[in-house]
Formats: C-alpha cells, sequence, structure tokens
C-alpha cells in the first residue's frame, strides 16, 4: 500500500464567464469557506472570487502559490502543505481546474502522496457545449490545441474527422481566442462538407453562442466570431467499415 498523508485536495470550479457565480453550485461556497490553502493558475483572479463568494473572509489570513506558466507549481510546497494535514485548494482561471490546465499535475502529485483529491462540482465549458451540440455524447475526444502552423494543422483537422467518422466520435477543441475565426475557415476548408460543426462561445456568458451545422453552410455562412473563449467541435458522416 502507498503510504498516506492527512492533508486533502480539493479541485474547485470557478464560474466560466466573468462573475458568474449563479452557475456554481452551494457546495463550492460551503468548500471553500473551510480551505485558507490555495494554488491557482492567476491568484488575482482567485483573490477576486474568495471576495465575491464570501465578503467576510479576510484574505490577508489566506495563503496563495501561483502556478507558473514556465516553470509549474510548487510541488515542494504542496507535499508540505499536504503532509501538515491541510486542506488545499486548486483554481483554474475559469471552470474546473484539472481540464486542459496545469491543476492534474497537482492532483497526480497529491494521489501519489497518498492524500485525498476531491472533486467539486462545477460548470465546465466542455461538457456544457458538449450537451447544447446536439452531436453524439455517447463518444467524444478532447484534442486540446490544434497545431498553429500548416501543414501540420490541416493533417490534424483531417485526421480527427477520419476518426470521427470511423468511432462515431465527436471530436472537441479549444482555440486562443483571436484565432477563433481562422479556426473555423480551417475546419471548413479541411472538414468533408456534410461534417457538422459547432462552435461554442461565451457558454454561461451574457452573449453565449452555441450553435450546430454542416461545414458546407458555414463555408457560405462564416459568422464573424469575437475574441471569447470558445469550443469547436466537429462530428463525421459516418464511415462504413
Amino acid at each position: 500500500m502507498s503510504k498516506t498523508v492527512a492533508g486533502t485536495l480539493y479541485m474547485i470550479p470557478l464560474p466560466i464567464a466573468d462573475g458568474a457565480l449563479h452557475t456554481l453550485p452551494a457546495q463550492v461556497a460551503t468548500v471553500t469557506a473551510g480551505i485558507r490553502h490555495y494554488f491557482a493558475e492567476n491568484v488575482r483572479t482567485a483573490r477576486r472570487f474568495l471576495r465575491a463568494l464570501h465578503p467576510a473572509l479576510v484574505l490577508e489570513e489566506v495563503q496563495f502559490s501561483e502556478i507558473d506558466k514556465h516553470s509549474g507549481a510548487d510541488m515542494t510546497l504542496l507535499r508540505r502543505w499536504l503532509a501538515e494535514g491541510q486542506s488545499i485548494g486548486v483554481m483554474s482561471e475559469a471552470g474546473c481546474p484539472g481540464i486542459a490546465d496545469p491543476g492534474s499535475v497537482l492532483a497526480a502529485a497529491a494521489h501519489t502522496a497518498g492524500a485525498r483529491v476531491v472533486p467539486v462540482a462545477g460548470p465546465s465549458a466542455l461538457l456544457l457545449a458538449m450537451m447544447a451540440s446536439g452531436l453524439n455524447g455517447q463518444c467524444f475526444a478532447f484534442g486540446g490545441y490544434l497545431p498553429v502552423k500548416e501543414p501540420a494543422r490541416g493533417k490534424a483537422i483531417r485526421e480527427a474527422e477520419a476518426r470521427s467518422g470511423t468511432l462515431g466520435q465527436t471530436q472537441l477543441f479549444i482555440e486562443t481566442p483571436y484565432r477563433n475565426n481562422q479556426m473555423l475557415q480551417d475546419l471548413v476548408k479541411h472538414c468533408q462538407p456534410g461534417t457538422r460543426i459547432c462552435i461554442a462561445m461565451d457558454v454561461t456568458g451574457p452573449a453565449e453562442y452555441i450553435k450546430t451545422n454542416t461545414a458546407a453552410y458555414w463555408k457560405t455562412n462564416p459568422p464573424e466570431l469575437p475574441k471569447a473563449p470558445a469550443i469547436f467541435m466537429l462530428l463525421a458522416v459516418a464511415t462504413s467499415k
């Protein structure tokens, strides 16, 4: 059996849209009320979130460690806090930590240390987009970011479409917001006309936009997409085996 430590790591979801506290279940407030140690993708965002959720909380009594974009999280600090028996929160910039963000590394380290890892329910842009897309929710895969440059980008799209057609598997991707329009153009360029493509932007936000149509439709009716967080999904026409 692996060794155990007394600390607990809580994976804390934040609203996807700025300030959308109404999208969080009551459990988030209950759990964070008792946590004084956090790892955060962005400490400023984490402090603002806790202040909005717990107006009476004295933030000076809360310890934060920012997950550095280049060197990652302070794993020595994590192990020390766990050994001390602390309740530790992990916060992404938005949505659920551990999914398309560095929080997964902390969860993995906590498991190695023998600590309990607790996922707290909350909004996930990937799952909410999948729910609303009308694409296959029985079988889907998240591919993260596509290569930025050709020919690798086109090759990755064609391969994803081929997997989708063979397996009936919805393919999900994310993109840097300023490349949203280019992303749609590239999907339309490399996908077959009948492949269905869903664009899900600003999920749970005031400008939420979720629409699914064929590549042929998007080719002749391209929207002007804003620089906002987006999920792109595709589901190819099934291919015969």
